[in-house]
């Protein structure tokens, strides 16, 4: 029994010393531990942000690619639906000639088929103008709008209202929703 004690106090006298060492032990790598988890945490926080910024900027750039395809289709639309209007702005004094000229009295049967050749041609100048999409401003009696009318002399008349459009000396045109040429016309005050 003496050696079982004697065992047993040598086996406590161990066990705080393996104890304190096996802490010991813990604690070192531990605390060398700590100093790379903080890097680690602090490289896994930079990556995130960086990815997030780079999240962000592949967003920007498909919404500004999403804009400038939107933008090229709407251009390309406009284009497709205005593609005449260069030649319709060409075109429209060339109109205003041929009514000039078809306002004349024919005097001698020569004269007027003549007139009437200048008429079916007109008639199919406006036909092809029209199809077109190109139409008419509407001005004589009709209330001035400086969007689609160009004022160019007023005047008092007691049989229209104010602001009615009295006389018309130049017709206007519109293409689809846009006006080419405004009606040059004389307001009513």
């Amino acid at each position: 029994m003496a050696e079982e004690k004697e065992l047993k106090k040598e086996e406590n006298e161990q066990q705080p010393v393996t104890a304190e060492a096996s802490v010991q032990e813990e604690n070192a790598p531990a605390e060398e531990e700590q100093p790379e988890a903080e890097a680690s945490l602090e490289k896994i926080n930079e990556l995130e942000q960086k990815l997030e910024e780079a999240e962000n900027r592949y967003l920007r750039l498909l919404a500004d690619f999403d804009n400038s395809r939107r933008r090229a289709q709407l251009d390309r639309e406009a284009s497709e639906k205005y593609r005449a209007q260069s030649l319709i702005s060409d075109l429209l004094p060339l109109l205003d000639n041929f009514e000039r000229a078809l306002k004349v009295e024919a005097t001698n049967e020569q004269t007027q088929s003549v007139l009437q050749g200048m008429e079916m041609v007109y008639k199919g100048l406006v036909s092809a103008l029209e199809k077109e999409g190109v139409e008419v401003i509407e001005a004589i009696g009709k209330e001035f709008d400086p969007n689609v009318h160009q004022a160019v002399m007023t005047d008092s008349n007691d049989q229209y209202g104010p602001n009615e459009v009295i006389e018309e000396f130049q017709k206007g045109y519109k293409l689809k929703d846009r006006v080419i040429r405004p009606s040059m016309v004389k307001v009513n005050q």
